[in-house]
């Protein structure tokens, strides 16, 4: 089976009440922890590549990679770039054989955005590829993507209709409260999604897919290995999953999770060096850590995205 676009995915997705996992790599580990735990549970999948990821470990690499594990797992799955940043960014990636593309221009005023988002579209659709659009800015940090909380801001519902009628995108992220990183809310407040919002937006744009960014939940236990095997992690909480299963009942077709993965990998590797501080050995590190990732992703995929069984 080769690569495949998000298109059916969406549908079945969005008709089905589930959301499909977009799980970001970096190198071979995370790739098999992710693919692994899809496969034992006939998942569908989206493994998505920053521009940071495609800089430290080379596109032609990255892409071997995920076509190995379209072979080991027979999964559908979407190689996605995320958080494109320009034309010959999505550009360099469309030719070079991902099947789909986020352009974000976010930042921009509406009509530039507008304005990016369609070349984009144009060029991708003219090769095969879907595209993945974003109204509203997510505060957080997370590769290049660093917004402050004062910069932040929500979807305005009343543009969204416009924003897909003129730029032709085949999906769009919104911003409903979510936050990129692991340093999102602070412990003692208690986040809220914005589903008024997420529901005028489904609304206006009836059976159109919706993706959240930023929503990874921050589990305290990794936060805790962490700092008590010689790391300094502030407390942070991150998006209650349970809202995050509503979300995925609802219009959003695709959640973005990464904070949580390398957080997974993180507090294993460093555990394992605290109780065998004389290995060195990297398949003995990575290999838990490899193990950790898997299951943190089957947790996601069975008990918040709901797309268990699905591929």
């Amino acid at each position: 089976m080769p690569l495949v676009t998000t298109k059916e995915m969406f549908e079945k997705a969005y008709n089905g009440g589930y959301a499909v996992g977009a799980f970001n790599v970096n190198n071979m580990e995370i790739v098999q922890g992710i693919t692994e735990a899809a496969k034992d549970l006939n998942a569908p999948l989206i493994l998505q590549v920053s521009k940071g990821a495609r800089a430290y470990a080379n596109h032609t690499y990255l892409i071997k990679l995920v076509e190995a594990a379209v072979i080991e797992t027979g999964l559908p799955i979407a190689l996605h770039l995320d958080h494109g940043d320009s034309f010959e960014t999505c550009k360099s990636c469309i030719d070079g054989g991902f099947t789909s593309v986020m352009i974000d221009a976010s930042s921009k005023p509406f009509e530039e955005n507008i304005a990016l988002t369609r070349k984009v579209v144009e060029y991708a659709h003219d090769h095969g590829v879907v595209v993945e659009a974003e109204l509203g800015t997510l505060a957080g940090v997370e590769d290049e993507v660093n917004v402050s909380a004062e910069n932040s801001s929500y979807t305005r519902p009343e543009d969204v209709q416009e924003f897909v009628e003129r730029t032709g995108c085949d999906s769009l992220a919104i911003a409903i409260g979510t936050s990129h990183g692991a340093y999102k809310f602070k412990p003692g407040t208690k986040p809220q999604l914005r589903f008024d919002i997420l529901e005028e937006v489904s609304r206006r744009l009836p059976g159109f897919p919706i993706v959240l960014h930023g929503s990874s939940s921050v589990p305290q236990e990794f936060v805790k290995i962490i700092n008590e095997n010689g790391g300094n992690m502030p407390g942070a909480i991150g998006v209650p999953e349970d809202q995050l299963r509503k979300a995925a009942s609802m219009a959003v077709c695709k959640i973005n999770i990464d904070s949580d993965l390398r957080l997974a990998m993180t507090a294993t590797i460093r555990k394992y060096f605290n109780d065998h501080p004389d290995h060195f050995d990297p398949r003995q590190y990575l290999k838990p850590a490899r193990a950790a990732i898997k299951d943190m992703v089957a947790h996601k995929i069975v008990d918040v995205l709901g797309c268990d069984g699905k591929a």
